[in-house]
């Protein structure tokens, strides 16, 4: 039987070719896996979902005589079957893994500099991934529609009409219309968000397994010393594929533990929209950047060529800009001549350690700014937090890292020059 399927489709060509290709064993490496299985769940638990969601904000009635959005009542209808909750609540935490996983995937490749040549094309992408994974999330946020879905897409409309030009064309082509109010809103978000960026998702998820699969993995560092030229690791069938099954079971079972035990995003307690605004915040992957529209005043506006240059630009798009174009020009900045075949130290490379640690602390200064009505500080306060703070640890970092490695550097088969 396997000959004759062998002798049709080469089977065994293909086993060699791509399922002999061997996997680091390392649990750092997994990161990119917990990344797909979140992905794989998000599109099973979607499916479902879209089963039972209305896109439509047109007025229906409850059972109880009270009017609401037909989107916020079909998610109540979502929440009252059989385990339509957990499995809504599973969708929303596998979001949030997603994200969670690309970014530590990312900061990985960074600090073991797995960004360099030949990788350069792949670090692109997957900070492609991670931006669209984050836009995909927002483009999910209004569907609820209730008053906290509301509140917070409202803040991402504003940050792109904000955009001088192009913004309104943006705002046009995201939300069909002003938001909140367009009746085009819901259904424009619903596509986007179930269509569109999963495809775009699915395409550079595929691009970034097919780089990955041609130029192969970086090597753990200690393979330079145990198997020096030679690629160490499980082959991708059976080994990697069994311990591949047993972490997305360990993630099923995980998550739903998660959503059974945190419902996520209690719509009966937000309640449909109102004309007041709630004090709600956005999650935690979107909190930097609304602390940071949290601490600018008001009064930083100009005009520039006839556009209007004000806050929710600089905030939302000028400082998240510069930081994503840094990290996409990086690999043509600190490069390499030869191709990296082994996972660089951290402690070897004193500078890109240290700024990566100052900017991780820039996030969570930021972050915190977020809370910055509840902590009652003052914008002087936060303003110190978010420049101070993060200059001191790069510069405490870089200066520990010098005394506490220099002579090790000194003593590697690679001498200085292996170090920034």
């Amino acid at each position: 039987m396997f000959q004759w399927f062998d002798e049709r489709l080469e089977i065994s060509r293909l086993y060699n070719k791509f399922l002999r290709k061997a996997f680091p064993v390392h649990h750092s490496f997994f990161l990119g896996e917990i990344a797909l299985f979140a992905f794989v769940v998000l599109v099973l638990t979607g499916i479902f979902l879209t089963l039972n969601y209305e896109p439509s904000i047109r007025e229906v009635k409850l059972p109880d005589g009270s009017t609401v959005p037909a989107a916020y009542a079909s998610v109540l209808y979502i929440d009252s079957l059989p385990f339509g909750a957990v499995i809504r609540s599973v969708h929303h935490w596998s979001a949030h893994i997603m994200v969670a996983a690309v970014f530590l995937h990312l900061l990985r490749v960074l600090i073991s500099g797995a960004y360099k040549k030949p990788r350069e094309l792949n670090w692109l992408v997957g900070l492609g991934l991670l931006g669209l994974t984050i836009v995909t999330a927002f483009t999910g946020y209004a569907l609820p529609y209730d008053n906290y879905a509301v509140t917070a897409t409202r803040i991402g409309y504003g940050i792109g009409a904000s955009i001088p030009f192009v913004g309104g064309a943006i705002a046009e082509i995201m939300f069909g219309g002003e938001f909140p109010g367009s009746t085009h809103s819901v259904p424009r978000l619903y596509s986007i968000h179930v269509l569109w960026l999963p495809l775009t998702l699915i395409a550079l998820i595929g691009l970034h397994l097919l780089i990955m699969v041609k130029q192969k993995h970086t090597q753990p560092k200690y393979a330079e010393k145990v198997a020096p030229g030679k690629i160490l690791g499980v082959p991708l069938y059976p080994q990697q594929s069994v311990m591949m099954g047993i972490l997305f079971l360990v993630y099923l079972a995980v998550t739903v533990f998660i959503a059974g035990a945190f419902i996520a995003h209690p719509i009966e307690a937000f309640g449909p929209p109102t004309p007041q605004t709630p004090a709600v915040k956005p999650d935690w992957y979107f909190l930097w950047i609304y602390g940071i529209l949290q601490v600018i005043p008001s009064e930083w506006q100009f005009r520039l060529f006839g556009a209007t240059i004000g806050p929710e630009f600089i905030g939302g798009v000028i400082v998240p800009g510069i930081l994503g174009g840094v990290a996409a020009l990086l690999p043509f900045v600190d490069s390499s001549k030869d191709k990296v075949r082994y996972l660089e130290l951290p402690s070897q490379h004193p500078v890109r350690t240290s700024v990566t640690l100052g900017v991780l602390m820039f996030f969570i200064m930021t972050t915190l700014a977020g809370y910055k009505i509840d902590l009652k500080l003052s914008n002087a306060v936060l303003w110190t937090l978010i420049l101070v703070v993060p200059t001191l640890t790069a510069v405490v970092s870089y200066v520990l890292l010098k005394a506490l490695y220099s002579r090790n550097w000194e003593r590697s088969p690679a001498g200085p020059q292996a170090a920034d």
